[in-house]
């Protein structure tokens, strides 16, 4: 693996940096979501917003906080020891851990390039910058590591059935964020969701970075190119731990007491159940590389 120092580095940097992200978000709250009152603020656009009122994420929504908070459970318990354990595989030289690294370093870039640009600041600011820095750094020199040495697959993945499958989430997913960003046009108000944000991050990321990406993929997949090969795994595990992320969101935000579409929360743990399935085909399907030949003595 080319850059096997520098990656190693960077990813250790992410394992420590997020332990210290997501305890922090996680454990900071002083009990307010569980019976206390939360502080309202009136948005720019004449909106009362219940605030969280406690902890990291004070300033933010309760339903975003709530979300965070989520997602922080998730990353701690989850995320690093995927991460830590991919690591490991990956410095072993199997393609299995390489693939599963990428991924979950895709999972780590997305979540704090979110955290950077959408949770209110708080006193992680630079925590978050450094995770989303060094995530993407090390993602970006792991893939052009795979790209170089290629990806084989067994003849038995189902790549015609997968790539439908990542075709159909990132359909639906496009018509659900339009339909919300469409629903305040014809309303002639913000979007549902957006509160006393700016703008609405994580549809921006998924309908400009991550879904067609899943497009790229299913469209390559259903071609069976060998360029799919390389990056289902990354989107798959990419895909599997955000919408672990996501689903866990959801439960947060029903304990809260927080409003959510029943159709998200029918459609995002669907989702998750077939990427994870498509993720144990595809690991299982990949073929590790062949060990180098011993040349034999000169007799």
């Amino acid at each position: 693996m080319r850059h096997r120092r520098t990656i190693s580095l960077l990813t250790w940097m992410v394992i420590v940096l997020g332990i210290v992200a997501s305890g922090i978000g996680l454990f900071s709250g002083d009990g307010a979501e569980k019976g206390g009152s939360h502080p309202f603020y009136t948005s720019i656009r004449g909106e009362k917003i219940e605030l969280y009122g406690t902890g990291i994420y004070k300033d933010d929504s309760l339903s975003a906080a709530s979300q965070a908070i989520a997602q922080d459970g998730i990353t701690l318990v989850a995320g690093i020891p995927l991460l830590l354990v991919s690591l490991l595989l990956s410095l072993r030289g199997t393609i299995r851990g390489r693939l599963l690294l990428a991924g979950a370093l895709g999972y780590f870039t997305y979540t704090y390039a979110s955290y950077c640009f959408l949770a209110m600041y708080n006193d992680l600011f630079l925590v978050y910058v450094m995770l989303f820095s060094a995530s993407l750094f090390a993602f970006i020199m792991l893939f052009r590591s795979l790209e170089r040495d290629g990806v084989l697959m067994n003849s038995q993945l189902p790549a015609v059935k997968i790539g439908f499958i990542l075709l159909l989430i990132a359909f639906l997913i496009i018509m659900l964020w339009l339909g919300r960003i469409a629903g305040g046009w014809r309303q002639g108000t913000s979007p549902e969701g957006l509160e006393h944000y700016t703008t609405l991050v994580i549809q921006a990321l998924d309908l400009a970075v991550l879904l067609p990406v899943m497009v790229l993929t299913g469209g390559l997949l259903v071609r069976r190119q060998s360029y799919g090969y390389l990056l289902a795994p990354v989107v798959l595990v990419k895909a599997a731990t955000l919408l672990t992320s996501i689903s866990s969101m959801m439960i947060g935000m029903l304990r809260a007491g927080v409003h959510v579409s029943m159709v998200e929360l029918i459609l995002f743990p669907i989702f998750n159940l077939a990427v994870i399935w498509c993720l144990i085909l595809v690991l299982r399907n990949a073929q590790e590389p062949a060990p180098p030949a011993i040349p034999l003595p000169i007799e």
